[in-house]
């Protein structure tokens, strides 16, 4: 979850200064970045068990020891680390401890999979002075809620109070998940609702192939994402389809009465954070919000709002992709091909828009409640969502090769989707991998996994 915002302190005088807020992001073409964020658990190599935040092996040692080795900024609040920055990149810590790189806004999936990789040699090489190890997985396999240590953030403690009142499973989504996700741009309101619309009805493409948490407390959960299915009742208030994004009508206002009508969970004022939990942004517009009164909001307080909902696609000034389970390097860099292949080439964005367009409301929810379970598997039009994510596969590959941006040794990059081609020709998700050796080889225990599938 997000660092606190850099967006400027300016008053919001009106409604529309929120519409010109979103309009603000965006870019010509030959501006557009793209931004890959992932998370990963954090393990101690003797026990298996998440570290805490203190001690000789904890996440703060783990902060520390990066920020003094590699030139990391440490992001203090209360006065403990708990982020750290590099230009415009940040590693910021969930819930939960686990550890979330926040990439820069760069040029190409090249440039975004080798900050990736130079983060994970960074991980690693801090990781193994203190005896931790690091696993890309959606959903935390072996430990249960209690056992998972909490972060000391100031946005955590209010979530923690407020979301077992909204559903069952917000605290686990907040302790026990990791996703990637990558953020993309757009060139107008227009471009904006088209790329949004593909993107929501494809999201559950991603999280088929991405599929990887088929474990909870050790055993075989039912699931393929696990992780997906959390997010269905966490917060019925900030999570979903969205369905009025492919309403006639949609853009910015919209979407911006969508936040107004979220409640709030926090505000940011010198360093502390003031519980708003349930109170109202448009009240807080007015005035009139309780936890401060009298007082109107700024940009920067609107723009922490925009981090507190969770949909499959969210918008600020770009659009964020977050419907993969967590996985290992070659998926983090996976992602951000998969998108930027759909959403940044013309040709390629109107043919995912021709494959989605058709589908109905009822269509594009079926994909959402049931591919968590079922994957690659479940039946879809006249075939599967195999079928469905080899034709999306196909449709990034070449919005990627008429990018034609090309690595030092020639290769566009089309490569980096090469481990998604795999799983959907194989029809065989990570998270069945990973249940064939747990029901074979691994002889019904998921311990092993920290040890071969680990960074």
């Amino acid at each position: 979850m997000s660092i606190p915002s850099h967006a400027p302190d300016q008053p919001i005088e009106q409604r529309r200064d929120l519409t010109a807020y979103l309009a603000s992001g965006e870019k010509p073409a030959t501006n557009w970045r793209i931004g890959t964020e992932h998370e990963k658990f954090g393990f101690r190599l003797d026990d298996l068990r998440p570290p805490p935040y203190a001690g000789p092996a904890g996440i703060r040692a783990m902060l520390e020891g990066l920020a003094k080795r590699f030139d990391w900024t440490l992001i203090l609040e209360a006065d403990q680390p708990i982020a750290l920055q590099r230009k415009e990149a940040s590693i910021s810590l969930e819930p939960g401890g686990q550890l979330e790189l926040s990439g820069a806004p760069l040029e190409d999936v090249h440039a975004t999979c080798n900050e990736v990789s130079e983060h994970l040699r960074e991980v690693r090489a801090i990781a193994e002075q203190l005896g931790l190890g690091f696993l890309g997985m959606g959903f935390q396999p072996k430990w249960r809620r209690e056992d998972i240590p909490w972060m000391p953030k100031g946005r955590y403690a209010i979530m923690r109070r407020y979301m077992p009142t909204r559903g069952q499973l917000g605290l686990d989504m907040m302790t026990r998940t990791c996703t990637i996700q990558t953020n993309l741009d757009f060139a107008s309101e227009a471009d904006m609702v088209k790329k949004f619309r593909v993107a929501l009805a494809l999201q559950p493409v991603a999280t088929a192939l991405f599929a990887d948490s088929p474990f909870t407390e050790g055993r075989a959960n039912g699931a393929l994402s696990f992780r997906s299915m959390v997010w269905s009742d966490t917060d019925p208030d900030r999570t979903g389809m969205l369905d009025f994004v492919f309403e006639d009508g949609f853009g910015y206002q919209r979407y911006i009465d969508y936040m107004l009508d979220v409640p709030m969970y926090f505000i940011l004022r010198d360093g502390r954070y003031i519980d708003c939990a349930g109170q109202s942004f448009a009240d807080f517009l007015d005035g009139r919000l309780p936890a401060l009164p009298g007082e109107r909001p700024t940009q920067r307080d609107f723009d922490d709002h925009l981090t507190t909902v969770f949909p499959e696609v969210r918008l600020k000034r770009f659009l964020e992709m977050r419907g993969a389970d967590g996985g290992p390097w070659n998926r983090i860099c996976a992602l951000p091909a998969l998108w930027t292949g759909l959403l940044y080439d013309s040709t390629a964005l109107d043919a995912a828009w021709d494959l989605v367009r058709t589908f109905s409301r009822e269509d594009r929810h079926r994909l959402r409640d049931q591919v968590p379970v079922r994957a690659l598997q479940l039946p879809f039009g006249n075939g599967t969502v195999r079928d469905l994510a080899l034709r999306v596969l196909e449709i990034s590959a070449h919005g990627l090769q008429r990018r034609a941006r090309l690595s030092s040794g020639g290769a566009d990059e089309a490569s980096f989707l090469e481990p998604l081609m795999e799983i959907a020709q194989a029809n065989e998700t990570p998270a069945e991998h990973k249940l064939a050796l747990f029901h074979g080889a691994w002889q019904g225990s998921v311990d092993p996994l920290f040890q071969e599938f680990a960074y």
